[in-house]
């Protein structure tokens, strides 16, 4: 499943608005899905058009999503067959447009905040490749190659192996966020890690607290049962941390303790997400506590993105102005090499 193709954000987030506002308008799924299955392309077509497929045979959405394994998002499949149960399917597609609206915006205003730092490594990156190959092309001193650089990497075969470092660095950075992305077990550990970093484990945790309260918010407002609202929201924090706690949240809930007295026995929620949920379920108005929570922590998510902006690109210039330092540092050593190679 690590290579197998998903849906992306934003034909998503065009599936849920068209399919929710034809459901609300009256339309029959199966028009709905045939007509979506007419206008896409690609993975998205294929998948679309076996569930208007099984959706002409009988089946229910629910259940078509589900033979479509992996493909579209778990918090997807799982709201979907809560909404047609409780007849709320193009409330709860609404909601979930929006819900990915914010998560795609919230990546384009990232990558659009750090394309000038990486535009500034790759062209340091390119300088050192091209200055490895032009290195190749000097005469010989002493019958020995010119090493500016100091690292053995000269002429062609030196830029060879430069470019394989590189391009398995990529991978293995690409490798990483995929399998962070899948919820892979194995990055837990990794995850864990990154969370402990200063200056950026506060704003990670307070984007998946975002996520968290969202889609408790949203799940609890369905009608599905507690236990498996609860699961679903903390798979959807996509954070090792609160994912690591179902169990044992889960296990205090079936031991018939509240949500607020599970939650604080899992450990590690600030004071105003344990506040907001003792104050809802006190009040019998838990989903409204957590909405407006919700909001509160998307603001907090916007402002903590921009904080991990700022630190993401400080890094990448700081990295490439530590380049640009060891590459002056190296030019000079060698100037002053050569002078006092030449004199008696």
């Amino acid at each position: 499943m690590f290579f197998a193709p998903r849906i992306q954000l934003k034909p998503l987030i065009a599936l849920c608005r068209r399919a929710g506002t034809s459901l609300e308008a009256g339309v029959d799924i199966r028009t709905v899905f045939a007509r979506e299955r007419d206008r896409t392309a690609g993975h998205l077509r294929r998948h679309l058009a076996q569930i208007a497929k099984d959706l002409e045979q009988g089946e229910s959405l629910a259940d078509a999503l589900r033979e479509a394994d992996d493909f579209f998002p778990l918090l997807f499949r799982e709201l979907v067959e809560v909404g047609e149960q409780t007849g709320n399917l193009d409330e709860v597609l609404g909601q979930l447009a929006e819900h990915y609206e914010t998560r795609l915006t919230m990546r384009r205003n990232f990558l659009a905040a750090i394309t000038w730092p990486m535009a500034q490594l790759g062209i340091a990156l390119g300088v050192i490749g091209f200055l490895i190959w032009i290195m190749g092309m000097m005469p010989k001193i002493d019958d020995k190659p010119i090493d500016i650089l100091g690292c053995g990497l000269i002429g062609n075969r030196g830029l060879t192996i430069y470019l394989v470092f590189l391009a398995v660095m990529a991978a293995a950075i690409w490798v990483v966020v995929r399998a962070v992305a899948r919820g892979m077990l194995w990055t837990r550990s990794i995850q864990q890690l990154v969370l402990r970093l200063p200056g950026l484990g506060g704003p990670l945790q307070t984007m998946a607290l975002a996520r968290l309260a969202w889609s408790m918010h949203l799940t609890m407002n369905t009608g599905m049962e507690v236990r498996r609202a609860l699961r679903l929201s903390l798979r959807s924090a996509r954070n090792a941390r609160y994912t690591d706690q179902i169990p044992a949240i889960d296990a205090a809930i079936e031991a018939g303790h509240s949500i607020h007295e599970a939650f604080c026995a899992a450990g590690g929620y600030p004071a105003d997400f344990l506040d907001t949920l003792a104050v809802g379920e006190e009040s019998g108005k838990i989903v409204d506590s957590m909405g407006i929570l919700s909001r509160q922590y998307q603001e907090r998510a916007r402002m903590a993105l921009a904080a991990l902006t700022v630190l993401a690109g400080w890094a990448v210039w700081g990295l490439v102005a530590a380049m640009i330092i060891l590459m002056i540092f190296r030019l000079f050593s060698f100037y002053i090499g050569a002078i006092g190679g030449a004199m008696p």
